[in-house]
């Protein structure tokens, strides 16, 4: 890269903005590829997404929540996270209203039309300051678009898609998911529906999922860019198990959808069967990611009290909604059955909103107002939500393992017994429950906690001795680099990156209505 562009208030580094036809089309996996390819160059290159509405998140160092995606973009391109990676995170509490994070720390809950109706544009000078800081320190920054740029009913709002390209004079990219069809079509409709300032500065497309021989793709691509006057920058192929830390899909970055992946096979004589109870606004769900990332364990995520019946450990994950998942558990018959395997010595693990629904008492009056509410009793905890939310990154050792985690909620835990601390939580028989996420990514205390529950359940089942969770990480986001080095038009990349968007895009009619 030939260094930095030349702005107005001084040097400014280039920028892209990768933006899909739809939601789920691939826009964090191929910003995670960019970053990685560039940081591979040499490049200092920083994600940025301005708004994300996502229940997984992470804490920064500095203890800011941000995006877990924009966590694992920052790992893409070897930089540490921080709050102006992604200054808007919208947490949802209901279909209709959504905690607003702001530059990593809570400011209150909005409607889906308050925030609409004056909040979002409000928060545009915030973006764009967070946008122009990454610029002045690094030599580049890929922004992530959210849903489709051509929601023509939130354009006038717009501070994530082409709100924020035209705010910052950057190029677009649009990735289509060709595996859903339709992709010819995305790309026109998606073009065709912005209007002549938003259309002046989508500079291409990318394929994304493409399956088969590339030459049967390339008629269409030309006829697409005789439409459009825009070059296709990139096919990129099929590959199971690409993807990074989800937003909002019931999937796991690592070797793939649990509901998809292929188990490695086991160390020892038998697999380990762990079954995680898809709560409602299920958050953070991503801390089984090292589970599914274990020879031999199987990860799936079940609503069922039947499916409870062969898991060797039952997971309760974190929760935008306790009380609510609390309602949702017992209605199913689930809350029955985790009692009946605390009962028979069964491995059971909550961890934060999970770690809250394990104990005696909840009293709620900052998330769902319910008041005082009575939990499963198998921990001896007393959970009170709090109005200002926990946001920690807290260190210390379990099982005889040192361990590493972070800390997102209202609930503040008073542990009144059990058999032994946990992670600032507790274990009570085979119980278990702690605040942390992220702890199961600690490789020594993942194995010395696999080897406890193959134990209670009674399976001769051996974690492996060298599995790496960061490692593979590191892999995977390798072969996400790979995937834009390998099968993109890198140089055609880099000049939209260093020098902006090209003069003599053609307006593709009708046009924003």
């Amino acid at each position: 890269m030939n260094g930095r562009l030349k702005a107005a208030g001084g040097a400014v580094g280039g920028g892209l903005l990768v933006a899909g036809t739809t939601s789920d089309a691939g826009k964090s996996v191929v910003t995670a590829g960019i970053c990685r390819w560039l940081a591979r160059q040499g490049v200092r290159v920083a994600p940025f997404k301005a708004q994300n509405m996502s229940l997984n998140s992470f804490v920064t160092r500095e203890g800011a929540e941000i995006g877990r995606a924009q966590a694992m973009q920052a790992a893409a391109a070897r930089v540490e996270p921080t709050a102006l990676m992604n200054p808007v995170l919208l947490k949802p509490g209901s279909d209709r209203s959504s905690q607003v994070v702001l530059l990593g720390k809570p400011v209150g809950e909005l409607s889906a039309r308050g925030y609409h109706a004056g909040r979002q544009e409000q928060l545009l000078g915030t973006v764009t300051d967070c946008l122009a800081e990454l610029r002045r320190t690094h030599d580049a920054v890929i922004c992530e678009g959210a849903g489709s740029p051509a929601e023509i009913n939130l354009r006038r709002t717009d501070i994530v898609n082409m709100g924020l390209a035209r705010a910052a004079r950057i190029p677009v990219v649009v990735v289509g998911d060709i595996d859903r069809g339709g992709v010819f079509a995305s790309f026109f409709g998606t073009t065709a529906l912005l209007s002549k300032e938003d259309q002046a500065l989508v500079a291409g497309y990318l394929v994304n999922k493409f399956r088969g021989d590339v030459t049967l793709l390339e008629p269409g691509l030309a006829m697409l860019r005789g439409l459009t006057g825009r070059q296709t920058l990139g096919v990129l192929p099929f590959a199971h198990g690409l993807g990074i830390d989800e937003e909002d899909g019931l999937r796991v970055s690592l070797r793939g959808a649990v509901r998809e992946s292929v188990v490695a096979p086991p160390h020892g004589a038998e697999v380990l069967r762990v079954a995680v109870c898809a709560v409602p606004l299920m958050s953070n769900f991503t801390d089984v990611d090292a589970l599914a990332a274990e020879p031999g364990v199987v990860v799936r995520f079940v609503d069922r009290a039947e499916e409870l019946a062969d898991a060797d450990l039952v997971v309760l994950p974190g929760t935008r909604g306790t009380v609510r998942a609390l309602e949702w558990l017992r209605a199913r018959g689930l809350a029955a059955a985790i009692a009946r395997r605390a009962a028979e010595g069964r491995p059971v693990l909550g961890i934060c909103g999970g770690f809250q629904m394990l104990g005696e008492l909840i009293e709620d009056e900052v998330e769902s107002k319910a008041g005082t509410v009575e939990g499963l009793g198998l921990l001896p905890v007393r959970v009170r939500f709090a109005a200002e939310k926990t946001l920690a990154r807290p260190a210390g050792e379990a099982l005889g393992e040192p361990v590493e985690g972070y800390e997102i909620h209202h609930g503040v835990a008073e542990v009144t017994g059990g058999d032994e601390e946990f992670l600032d939580g507790c274990r009570a028989g085979s119980v278990w429950g702690t605040h942390w996420h992220g702890s199961l990514e600690s490789d020594g205390f993942r194995r010395a906690l696999l080897r406890r529950v193959a134990a209670d359940a009674g399976r001769a089942f051996v974690p492996a001795p060298d599995t790496c969770f960061a490692a593979l990480r590191e892999e995977q986001l390798d072969r996400l680099g790979d995937l834009i080095e390998e099968h993109a038009d890198t140089a055609a990349l880099l000049r939209l990156i260093e020098e902006g968007v090209p003069d003599g895009l053609p307006f593709v009619p009708p046009g924003a209505p």
